[in-house]
C-alpha cells in the first residue's frame, strides 16, 4: 500500500491520459479453469490494446486506466467462496504478473479493478483498484470501501485497520504524473471517498466504473463532473463496451467513458463500443497553480471541516465490523448484505433521520 509522501515527486508538466473503454467478457458460465483461461485472454487482448492505443494516440500517452472488473464480470449467484475460487486474483499471481507485462510493454501507469484475495482475511475478497508503474511495479492498491453485495474493509473494520492502518484505506500514489487515486464503481456517488483522497493529496482520480450510459445526464455523469469540481482534481474515468457472456443484455454497461478537468470540463468522451476516443491531456501544472490561487474557486481549501467532524462521528450509518466475529473474519451468505442493509434503514427511520 502506498501513500503520498510529504514532498512533491518531479512533475512531468503535461502528458495524456486514457479511459481505455474495451468489452467484458464474463466469467460466470464457465467453471474455475476455463474461467482462470478466460481471464488470461482477456489480459492478452487488453494488453494488446492498450500498446496499440498508445503507438495511435501518441508517446505523450503516459496513463491507461481499464474498466471495472474488466477481465471477470461481477458475481451473478455465485457464493462469496465460489467467486474468490473461480474470479479472484492473489497479489502476487499469474494474473497480475500479466498485467505487470502489460504496463511494461506499453511504457505506461496502467490502473484498473478486480476481485483480489487477502491472505489477512481467508475465504473473503475485495474489489480492488490498483495503479502500476511503466516498470509493472503495484504502486497502490485501493480497495472499494461501500458495495451493495461484496465485503469491503469497512465490514472488517477493525481488524483492517491494526493490518494496514488508515492510510492504506485511502492511499495516494505520488508520481511524475502528478497524485494519483482510485475510485471504484459507484463510489463516485459519495463524495467522502474522493475528498479523502483530495484530503491526502490526489490530483488525477482513476475511476474504473461499469454502468449505464444514456443520452440524458445519468447519476454518475453528474457525479463525475461533481467530483471534480469539489475536489479540484481530473477524473479519468473508463467504462466497459459491454458486458458479455451473460443473460443481461450486452450493451447494458457501455459508453461514456470520459476525462473532466479540475474546471468540471469533459475534455473528451466516448461513445458506446469498444474505443480509446476518451483521452486527454492532464495539465499537473495548471491544476497545481489553480488549487495555489487564492479566492472563490478554490474550493479545496476553503473547506472547513471542523464544523463537520462532529456530525460524522457521532451519527453512524451503515455499521463497520459486521464481518468480524469475536474479532476473526468470517465468510457470509451474501443475504447478510441485504439483511445488514435493511436495518440500517429501520435504525435510521426509528431516529427520524430517513
Amino acid at each position: 500500500m502506498t501513500t503520498a509522501p510529504t514532498t512533491d515527486s518531479p512533475a512531468i508538466v503535461r502528458y495524456a491520459a486514457l479511459a481505455l473503454q474495451t468489452r467484458c467478457d464474463a466469467v460466470n458460465r464457465f467453471e474455475r479453469d476455463d474461467a482462470r483461461a478466460a481471464m488470461l485472454q482477456s489480459i492478452d487482448r487488453i494488453g494488446r490494446q492498450v500498446v496499440t492505443a498508445r503507438r495511435f494516440i501518441g508517446q505523450q500517452t503516459r496513463l491507461v486506466v481499464l474498466p471495472e472488473y474488466f477481465m471477470t464480470g461481477f458475481p451473478m449467484g455465485e457464493s462469496i467462496e465460489g467467486w474468490a475460487d473461480k474470479a479472484c486474483v492473489e497479489p502476487d499471481g499469474i494474473e497480475m504478473d500479466r498485467l505487470s507485462g502489460v504496463a511494461q510493454s506499453a511504457g505506461v501507469y496502467l490502473s484498473g479493478n478486480l476481485y483480489e484475495l487477502d491472505k489477512h482475511f481467508p475465504g473473503l475478497y475485495f474489489q480492488t483498484c490498483f495503479i502500476m508503474n511503466p516498470s509493472g511495479d503495484v504502486i497502490l492498491r485501493y480497495r472499494r470501501m461501500i458495495s451493495m453485495y461484496a465485503p469491503t474493509p469497512h465490514d472488517v473494520w477493525d481488524r483492517y485497520l491494526d493490518v494496514y492502518g488508515i492510510d492504506a484505506v485511502f492511499p495516494v500514489a505520488d508520481t511524475e504524473l502528478g497524485r494519483l487515486a482510485c475510485c471504484a464503481s459507484e463510489e463516485i456517488l459519495f463524495p467522502e471517498i474522493t475528498r479523502a483522497h483530495a484530503l491526502r493529496g490526489a490530483e488525477v482520480i482513476l475511476h474504473s466504473t461499469s454502468e449505464v450510459s444514456s443520452p440524458d445526464l445519468t447519476p454518475k455523469d453528474i457525479a463525475k463532473r461533481a467530483r471534480a469540481v469539489e475536489n479540484q482534481a481530473y477524473v479519468v474515468s473508463a467504462n466497459t463496451a459491454g458486458i458479455f457472456g451473460t443473460d443481461i443484455p450486452d450493451s447494458s454497461a457501455d459508453g461514456m467513458s470520459k476525462v473532466v478537468d479540475y474546471k468540471g470540463n469533459v475534455l473528451a468522451c466516448a461513445q458506446t463500443g469498444e474505443s480509446l476516443v476518451a483521452s486527454a491531456d492532464i495539465d499537473i501544472a495548471g491544476l497545481r497553480a489553480a488549487r495555489h490561487h487564492i479566492g472563490m474557486p478554490a474550493y479545496l481549501s476553503r473547506q472547513r471541516l471542523e464544523a463537520f467532524a462532529s456530525t460524522y462521528a457521532d451519527f453512524s450509518v451503515y455499521p463497520p465490523n459486521t464481518l468480524l466475529r469475536d474479532g476473526k473474519p468470517f465468510v457470509p451468505e451474501r443475504s447478510h448484505f441485504l439483511e445488514t442493509h435493511g436495518k440500517t434503514i429501520e435504525r435510521m427511520r426509528s431516529q427520524g433521520r430517513l
